[in-house]
């Protein structure tokens, strides 16, 4: 920095990645303007009538000269109003209102008001991740963001709430007084941020009466992560299953908890005064719900979608043959690499989405298909189209199918089954044998692993071995199909505790994925 030429640092977001961005002013003799350069987006374009508002509320002002500001790297698009602070504090160093040394090795985030204040700008903690993997250190946010800020590790935070503070705070001189100065967390604020302050939940697994094989089978896909799909009649209690799920699900670990905020946070889901989510999340969109709905997108090509905001949880979609074709295949990609890519014309986003699927449909157009209590009034062609909404390739990926029947007078009066809690257990227990058995590989869940891996390595004996070859030569199962059930046996095993899978175990997965007993014994043929 010399002469009238300053460089202060901020941050952009290209969906959940952070990227150094150097705000650069040059100050010049020349016909008096403010121009901004590098990819701004239409919000940062109006950056510069808040920094003029702003300087100006605050006794100073911009030089009334040609005052260029350039955004750099200028090839990467920027957005949002989280640049304003940087702007400003670039054109006051450059124009010689506050000393040269003064914001070295600190990197600044904030909305401007016509005021001057400091407001929150929208994604500030994907923003502050971002910065963090980074290598910075050293954050200036507004001060009611400093709780916010203050969730990612290794990061030390200031806060303000009014740009005159900041200016006097760093030696120079504005007309606004009672400065807060730098506002650092104490501990125990940290600390309380950091916990959960979720609400609980209202549903528990003890609130499902009767439906004892689907409880088992949603407590094998906790175990192991594995999708899952419900099929019965209006009143089956498909929802109430399918919103049990996270209840039984162990609490998410630090970085995924981080990462499942942060995208909340993009998404303005979020409240920073709720903590950290630590607790799985369940997604549940309309069957009307739109493509950038799901996906992420629209009109702003950084924000996340039904699918990413489940990360790390449950994305339930009830009345699955309804949703759009189209919008159910955008899932594929999810369920087989675990993040969500959205391509636009000015820029590609990546955002996380590793969840479990859990799909609920009626069997047809009526709901009674199959009934013990209504006649189906539906053709068999309906019949047919209805569930052909979900494509193949889609129903591949789905690890277990449920079918489920309505609840009997007896079940409602039999005593309530394990609560949540008491399958959580069982489920964490699981989990910790799987996490063992993949140490030091990429892997914690049996739904992660490849299946060139899982038959090469895991492959439990030859009489299982002949068995999934079985099915798959007559056409019962597809190679994906195959290793589901495979993943499935696994997790089966898992819960019983045994070291490898048995064959009654293989019986069951294959039950679970097909709907169908096994009952081709392997040394038959």
């Amino acid at each position: 920095m010399s002469g009238q030429t300053a460089s202060i640092r901020t941050i952009a977001l290209i969906g959940m990645d952070g990227h150094i961005v150097n705000v650069e002013t040059s100050v010049a003799n020349g016909v008096v303007s403010f121009t901004l350069v590098g990819l701004p987006d239409a919000s940062l374009r109006e950056s510069k009538d808040r920094v003029r508002s702003a300087l100006s509320a605050c006794g100073l002002g911009l030089p009334n000269q040609r005052v260029t500001v350039n955004l750099s790297p200028a090839g990467l698009p920027k957005s949002g109003s989280g640049f304003d602070l940087a702007i400003a504090l670039s054109v006051l160093l450059a124009s010689g209102q506050i000393p040269p040394d003064a914001v070295v090795d600190t990197l600044f985030l904030g909305e401007l008001g016509l005021d001057g204040s400091l407001r929150p700008p929208p994604g500030l903690l994907a923003a502050v991740i971002g910065a963090a993997r980074g290598g910075t250190t050293d954050i200036v946010v507004p001060a009611a963001s400093v709780a916010q800020a203050a969730l990612v590790p290794g990061v030390s935070v200031h806060g303000y709430e009014h740009l005159a503070d900041l200016v006097e705070s760093v030696g120079g001189i504005a007309q606004r007084s009672g400065s807060v100065g730098f506002s650092h967390p104490s501990e125990g604020e940290c600390d309380h941020y950091s916990s959960s302050a979720q609400c609980p939940s209202l549903l528990d697994l003890s609130d499902v009466r009767g439906q004892s094989y689907a409880r088992t089978g949603l407590e094998i896909a906790a175990a192991g992560g594995h999708h899952i799909m419900l099929i019965g009649e209006p009143g089956a209690g498909k929802t109430m299953l399918a919103r049990a799920l996270p209840t039984i699900l162990p609490p998410l670990d630090t970085d995924t908890s981080l990462t499942t905020t942060a995208l909340h946070c993009l998404a303005q889901a979020w409240s920073a005064e709720h903590g950290l989510i630590t607790q799985p999340p369940i997604e549940a969109p309309h069957h009307s719900a739109s493509m950038p709905a799901l996906v992420g997108g629209g009109q702003s090509v950084g924000r996340p979608g039904a699918i990413s905001l489940a990360h790390g949880g449950v994305l339930f979609l009830d009345e699955a043959a309804e949703f759009a074709p189209s919008v159910m295949d955008a899932l594929r990609e999810p369920l087989e690499n675990g993040v969500m890519t959205i391509h636009r014309s000015r820029a590609t986003v990546t955002f996380p989405a590793s969840f479990q699927l859990v799909l609920a449909t009626n069997p047809c157009p009526c709901g009674n298909r199959n009934s013990k209590h209504a006649r189906c009034t539906c053709t068999s062609m309906q019949q047919r189209r209805y569930l052909s909404r979900l494509s193949g390739p889609l129903l591949d990926r789905v690890d277990i199918q449920l079918n489920v029947s309505r609840p009997t007078a007896g079940d409602f009066a039999m005593d309530t089954g394990e609560t949540s809690a008491c399958v959580r257990e069982r489920v964490e227990e699981a989990r910790q044998r799987q996490r063992r058995r993949f140490e030091g590989t990429p892997w914690r869940l049996n739904r992660e692993v490849p299946g060139s891996v899982l038959r090469r390595d895991f492959m439990p004996d030859e009489a299982i071995a002949c068995a999934m070859s079985r099915a798959v030569d007559c056409g019962s199962l597809s190679m994906r199909g195959a290793d589901k059930v495979l993943r499935v046996a696994w997790t089966i095993a898992d819960l019983a505790g045994h070291n490898h899978p048995t064959m009654n175990d293989f019986t069951m997965a294959y039950s679970l994925r097909t709907g169908e007993d096994y009952d081709d014994p392997p040394t038959a043929r």
